[in-house]
């Protein structure tokens, strides 16, 4: 079976307070409707603290959302359901990848859900220790090494002006 085509995107740097309702709506549209996390799990008080990036389309729509929490944690992974298997996670994933780097970082981890380990595994990213429940869907710790010569190129455009930079 041939890949999806690629979608034409951009990624861009998002701040909490100034994007926080498309960040808000991919997840939500994402995490709460399509999987059934409780509303009250899916904000906490880690949001204002990290790095966000969007995903948008040329008409400037947003169809994805990713955070990195300063302590090297990639998380809220969350794409519409019409853009999934088309390269667009993986940009986020590898943009935060990226960002951890600029920041210093010399490791990520993230809590992939059992069901995507096989996607993460794919951008470089190993298991560790044992399953646990998360919202009551089944996780992995899965670790990766952060550096330029590790990094997996994607076709995605990425706007460099971050928020959080002065």
């Amino acid at each position: 079976m041939a890949s999806p085509d690629p979608v034409a995107i951009s990624l861009h740097p998002a701040a909490w307070q100034a994007d926080r309702v498309a960040l808000e709506s991919i997840r939500r549209q994402v995490f709460v409707v399509e999987q059934g996390v409780p509303e009250a799990e899916e904000w906490d008080e880690r949001d204002p603290l990290c790095r966000h990036v969007v995903a948008r389309l040329e008409n400037c729509d947003v169809v994805g959302t990713g955070r990195l929490d300063p302590v090297g944690k990639i998380g809220r992974i969350a794409v519409l359901d019409e853009y999934r298997g088309k390269g667009v996670g993986a940009a986020i994933v590898m943009y935060l990848i990226e960002q951890a780097h600029r920041d210093g970082l010399g490791e990520v981890y993230l809590y992939a859900q059992v069901s995507a380990l096989g996607f993460y595994e794919k951008l470089g990213f190993s298991p560790v220790g044992p399953e646990f429940d998360e919202v009551g869907i089944p996780h992995r710790r899965m670790n990766r090494a952060v550096g330029m010569a590790n990094e997996q190129r994607v076709g995605f455009r990425s706007v460099e002006k971050d928020p959080h930079d002065p």
